[in-house]
């Protein structure tokens, strides 16, 4: 089993400098209920599946399978998905021994930046970038399913 952890974070400051690479993100949700999300998404040019359990208390961690399907799979399944979707472009920025990944949203989310760190476990450390403002791991209205819903030009 496959657990995720993550922090979330808005970003405050210029972060570019540091990216090593950016990829276009296209997602949508065939499922986007409390407690469970069926995903779908284009990286670049690979398509995947991820399904992703219920968050913690804390909205840190939470059960996460992915798996890798074909490009043109994914663009059919992408028909399925709900209404709204979700279109970024993730930057990564290796800072000390992590790599932060900065998705910067465009379309109904457009002006969102949001960064995410993976960690080994809750309380592991990790170097906190000046960019980096404040923490909204918790906060549902940044998970992208809630996006999809809601999305940032709204409120």
């Amino acid at each position: 089993m496959a657990t995720e952890i993550e922090r979330k974070f808005l970003v405050k400051g210029d972060f570019s400098r540091q990216v090593t690479s950016a990829q276009r993100i296209v997602q949508g949700y065939i499922c986007s209920q409390p407690g469970r999300t069926v995903r779908i998404r284009i990286r670049g040019e690979e398509g995947f599946l991820t399904i992703k359990g219920a968050s913690d208390e804390k909205g840190l961690s939470r059960y996460e399978f992915e798996q890798k399907i074909p490009l043109a799979d994914a663009e059919e399944l992408l028909k399925l998905c709900e209404p709204g979707a979700i279109d970024k472009v993730r930057n990564l920025v290796p800072v000390g021994k992590h790599t932060w990944e900065v998705d910067v949203f465009h379309g109904d989310n457009e002006g969102l930046v949001l960064a995410e760190i993976e960690l080994a476990s809750e309380d592991e450390p990790f170097e906190r970038p000046d960019w980096i403002g404040q923490e909204v791991s918790g906060d549902r209205r940044y998970y992208n399913s809630m996006l999809t819903k809601r999305p940032y030009k709204q409120w």
